[in-house]
């Protein structure tokens, strides 16, 4: 067994969560990425140009953290760097989800902050998102704004683009993006029906006490 091949239970999870993340319809067939952390050195990440609803772990690419393909005959996802740049600069993430959500992204469109105080539940698991400002998908600027707005929140709103999530696991890093999409579509629906009855500051604090 090769070093590449003692990671197949990574490159399985990573491959699990790609297609889950395509069912739920969170991303299209060619859109989204997603890594976990292996070691403080490498990672497991989606590659560039292949389905997403049919991926399988030998399609899953590992990369060192210097940005090595360890997978040649794989090519990494463009936003390789921007997985990278997060796992450098923030050694708490272990997992990251970069996906498109409709209502979310929308969102970032619009440049206006989904509300998270509509529900406990979205609270407690995302506090709040931070918007990033625009950088062309892919490039080493996107990546260094990534990363620095990491710092703010685990959730991030990449203007025009999408959206970004992390965990100390794949199953938080996905929970927060479902999370986010439904506190988006909330934030939609109190916004069109000029009904709203957010938590109180009282209540936010009282749950950021007991869950964040």
């Amino acid at each position: 067994m090769n070093q590449i091949e003692k990671f197949k239970k990574e490159r399985k999870e990573v491959a699990r969560f790609m297609r889950r993340l395509y069912k739920q319809g969170l991303t299209s067939t060619s859109g989204g990425n997603i890594s976990v952390r292996i070691s403080d050195e490498l990672i497991a990440i989606t590659p560039s140009a292949t389905d997403k609803g049919e991926m399988r772990w030998k399609e899953v690419g590992v990369m060192n953290i210097l940005g090595e393909n360890l997978t040649p005959g794989l090519k990494p996802s463009i936003e390789a760097g921007m997985h990278l740049a997060i796992y450098k600069r923030k050694n708490t993430v272990r997992a990251i989800v970069h996906a498109h959500p409709v209502c979310a992204s929308a969102f970032t469109a619009m440049k206006m902050n989904i509300d998270t105080s509509l529900t406990a539940e979205a609270c407690a698991i995302l506090g709040t998102p931070v918007m990033v400002p625009y950088e062309l998908m892919g490039t080493s600027e996107l990546a260094a704004k990534a990363a620095d707005y990491i710092e703010k929140s685990d959730i991030l709103l990449l203007e025009n683009h999408g959206i970004l999530a992390t965990g100390e696991n794949l199953l938080q890093a996905f929970d927060k993006t479902e999370v986010l999409e439904n506190a988006a579509r909330m934030t939609l629906i109190t916004n069109l029906s000029r009904k709203k009855s957010p938590l109180t500051r009282s209540r936010i604090l009282e749950i950021e006490r007991l869950f964040r």
